[in-house]
């Protein structure tokens, strides 16, 4: 009696298997990066000329969503934020902090003057500095002062006061495109 050797069948169900499994890693994929943009980082386009020049008309950036709505982190002084405008909530903004809750502000012909002592802002360039005066105030509890980097071409907490800590619901982290604005942002 001898015994026959058959050469292996064609797998059909490695081939089905395998599909499955790329269907399944796709599908992870996109459920992960729909989390992601949903929970922690938005991309957001900027739009107008306030925060130049760290940020430019049309420059696409991520915002972590995630670190102040769940308390992994305190918003500081100098965070470039994201939030809705207090008079239109349907309208977002972006502005650095430049006042914390019980910080006293005082501006003095386009110079920031916090808790009595003037600011170093080398991030204002001195040609979108403004001649504004305003103040002293004192940021109410929850609240920040924000300012546009250009003063002379921002509407911001000069002209409609402190933002309630509820409106800010993301930081501005990286700076996408223009590819050669790549990069953190500061």
């Amino acid at each position: 009696m001898s015994q026959e050797t058959h050469p292996p069948a064609p797998a059909p169900r490695h081939a089905l298997w395998s599909a499955i499994g790329w269907l399944r890693d796709l599908f992870l994929s996109v459920v992960l990066a729909i989390v992601l943009i949903l929970f922690l980082y938005q991309p957001v386009k900027v739009e107008g000329t306030s925060m130049m020049p760290a940020l430019e008309d049309q420059d696409r950036i991520f915002i972590n969503k995630f670190v102040y709505k769940f308390g992994l982190g305190e918003i500081e002084r100098l965070d470039t934020v994201v939030f809705w405008f207090p008079n239109d909530p349907s309208k977002s903004y972006i502005k650095r902090v430049i006042g914390l809750p019980g910080d006293r502000i005082e501006v003095r012909n386009g110079m920031v003057f916090l808790n009595g002592r003037e600011m170093d802002e080398s991030y204002v360039p001195r040609e979108f500095r403004d001649g504004l005066t305003l103040g002293p105030l004192t940021v109410p509890e929850e609240s920040y002062f924000v300012m546009g980097d250009h003063r002379s071409s921002s509407n911001d907490s000069r002209t409609w006061g402190p933002v309630h800590r509820r409106y800010i619901y993301g930081k501005a982290v990286f700076s996408y495109w223009p590819l050669e604005r790549i990069g953190v942002v500061r």
